[in-house]
Parts: C-alpha cells; structure tokens; sequence
C-alpha cells in the first residue's frame, strides 16, 4: 500500500510545488490578490508584494495568473540576475519574439511597437516579476523607465514586482525615489494565525480528496504551529514528513507524538516562536541529524565536488532558489527542480515537473527508487547517491560483529 492509498488521498496534500489548486486564500493573501487584480484596471503605478520565503507568494501568483481571461497579456519573469538588456530580452522572449543579438535601441522599440499594438487590440498588457529582490537598481529603473511607455490616453503596461523582504529595502534606496514614488500599492504578507494555520492544513487535505475523517487533531495542530510559526512552507514540510511518519506506523490520523517524531527526524531542535515574537522558524536543512541516518549524496559540477550532504528521514527539496533545502544554482535548474523522499525503508526521486528534466544515465526520470551508487544529473550538476542504511543499521544492532558490549 502507498501513502496515498493509506490516508485514501488522490494526490499529495504538502507538496513544495506551486499549485493554485491548493491555494489557501487567508485573509492577507486575500487582500494581496485583490492589490494584483487593481492593476488590471488600473494602469498607473506599479503593486510590491512581499513576504519572508516560504509565505506562499508564488503559489498566489500562479493562482492569479490562473484566472486571468483572454484580455490580458502577460510576461512572468522569474529569472531575476540580470542586466537591463538581458531583462528586456526575457521580457521580449516572454511577448513571443527572438531578441537575441540586438541593441537596446532596438529592443525598446520591439517593446514599444509590440506594447502600443496590444493596446489597439484592446489587450491589457502586465509584467509580474517574481524573486524581484534580485533585480540590481539599474534593472529595477529600466522596469520604470519602461512603465512610462503610453498612448496619448494612457500608459500600457502593467507591473506586479513580488519579492522577500528586501525588495522593500531596495526600493526605498536613495538611488530609486522616482520608483518608490510610483509605488501605487504594497502589502507585506506575514505568517498564518493558528486558527489559519489549521484552516490550511484541513484545506490541503480536503483538495487531495482526503476522507471527512479529520488527519491532523487540534492538540497536532499546536504543536505544527510552534515548530512552524505559521509558515507555509515549513507547515508543508513538518506535515507531509508527519504523514510519512504515520504511514509507516500504520496510523490513520497524525498524533502530537507522530508530529514530534518528525520534528526529530527532520532534526528541528528548537521550536519556533510565532511571527510576532520571532521573524524567523526553523529551516529543514539535509545535515541535520535525524533519528537514523539513511544515506548521503555527494554534489558535483563538471566534475568539481561541491559538498557532501546526509540525508536523514523526510523530504529533501533540490533547486534554484534559496529556500530549497539543497540549493543548485545553475540557469540549468528549476526554482523547485526534484525532491528525495526517505524512509527506513527508501529513497525515492521524483521530478517536481522540472524544465530540463533528471536523468540517471541517458533515461529522464520522472519518479525511481534510489539505488547505491545510482549518480542523478540536474543540468550541469551531478548528484552521486549512498545508500547507507545497512550500515546504519548495524551500528544499531548491538548483536552485529564488531559491536562493542
């Protein structure tokens, strides 16, 4: 029996993956949306939304894109270390054109025509940048510069910067007063509120076609809020490793005990205070010690060794951005790109709908069960796995030989 089959699931409720399927609309993610749907309106000034990583601004991004009706054309950018040209160029590649090898004269007027042409079809054009916190200031005043592009009626381009924290910082930098100042809307998503937190929780479970049943109980529920402080990230992570938990215990619901053995297998220490206490929680990181080690991965890039990581029982998340737990930065590799699934009994890889895909050998892998010595490449990177779960087990049987009595 699988994990889905166990809890009667038709999908996995606490995947990392951006989903609008599964998006929880609290009352702040509400009101942020509603700040984005402004812009379709209205088409002066730009929307900031910003939130600390894992608050759930990509997975709102997509659910709003998700509903937009053929009257709006869009361009979302997620690559954001780049130089102007290179910024206009994405942008461009977005809108369907090959601006490659052009100068920048030429690229804002491909941008001008292609934008005063949408205009006449009576299209709404919008730019949504997200990771906008990597933008450098003379991207970020190429972006206003080119939000000034009107007709003799009005301005044509909409634009939704979303980003962490710092996003904030950068625009109100001395260097960027004419942006700050065209700063129509701004809203700062924070932590989910316990009664939010649990909403969200039950809200997951519901959309994977979970039973009535209810999975997670009031008294589990506390205890995910003060190791997760109400991040949604991190609420997936401790929930989906809870259920694996109960899963191989053969439990039908998640004990405060179960959540507390995946908070030591995920080796989350210390509790995290709620948002208002503390603007930080715990983060999973593949080092951490866990009740039992079950193998290793050693990282390479063109064959220079980049770090060796454990992995303990959980999930590992493998990707582009910082908030993943193995971080491979590479134009190569997806924000979310693949995720290692551990039990005591296995390893299992799965795409995470990557761009560019996993290979082992020269066959893509969609989903496999890892084998010792199996070497996974992710773009340039190689991943070169240890199955170590013998070993670990021996060292725990005080019967196997060379056991000191």
């Amino acid at each position: 029996m699988s994990y889905l089959e166990h809890f009667k699931l038709s999908e996995a409720p606490f995947r990392l993956t951006p989903d609008p399927e599964f998006v929880y609309w609290s009352k702040q993610h509400a009101r942020a949306k509603s700040y984005m749907e402004s812009t379709i309106w209205l088409a002066d000034g730009f929307v900031v939304i910003t939130g600390e990583i894992g608050s759930g601004k990509t997975t709102m991004l997509q659910s709003f894109l998700s509903e937009l009706d053929d009257s709006v054309v869009y361009a979302l950018i997620s690559q954001t270390q780049l130089s102007p040209n290179q910024f206009l160029q994405a942008l461009l590649v977005e809108f369907g054109f090959k601006p490659f090898k052009k100068q920048k004269a030429e690229l804002l007027d491909m941008l001008n025509s292609y934008l005063i042409e949408q205009y006449a079809d009576g299209k709404k054009v919008m730019v949504i940048v997200d990771e906008a916190q990597n933008l450098g200031q003379k991207v970020l005043e190429e972006i206003r510069l080119i939000s000034g592009i009107e007709t003799h009626k009005e301005k044509v381009l909409r634009i939704i910067l979303a980003g962490q924290p710092e996003l904030r910082d950068k625009i109100e930098s001395p260097g960027l007063k004419q942006l700050a100042q065209r700063v129509r809307l701004r809203f700062h998503l924070g932590p989910l509120s316990k009664r939010e937190m649990s909403e969200y929780i039950d809200h997951r479970l519901e959309v994977a076609g979970a039973p009535k049943q209810k999975i997670f109980g009031e008294e589990a529920c506390n205890l995910v809020y003060r190791y997760t402080g109400g991040v949604p990230r991190l609420i997936n992570t401790l929930c989906d490793t809870a259920m694996l938990c109960a899963f191989a215990d053969d439990e039908a619901v998640v004990t405060p005990e179960i959540v507390q053995d995946a908070v030591d297998e995920l080796g989350w220490q210390q509790a995290a205070r709620p948002a208002s206490e503390s603007h930080s929680a715990p983060m999973m990181h593949p080092r951490s010690t866990g009740n039992l080690l079950l193998g290793k991965i050693r990282i390479l890039n063109n064959g220079a060794v980049l770090d060796d990581c454990s992995i303990p029982a959980g999930r590992i998340i493998i990707g582009r951005t910082p908030d993943n737990d193995i971080r491979l930065d590479s134009k190569f590799v997806s924000r979310h790109h693949a995720q290692i699934v551990s039990t005591v009994k296995s390893s299992i890889l799965e795409d995470l709908n990557s761009t560019n895909g996993i290979y082992i050998g020269s066959k893509r892998i969609k989903k496999r069960v890892l084998k010792d010595g199996d070497v996974i490449a992710i773009g340039q990177h190689e991943i070169v796995y240890t199955d170590m779960r013998n070993a670990a087990l021996e060292d725990d049987d005080p019967n196997a030989e060379g056991a000191i009595a």
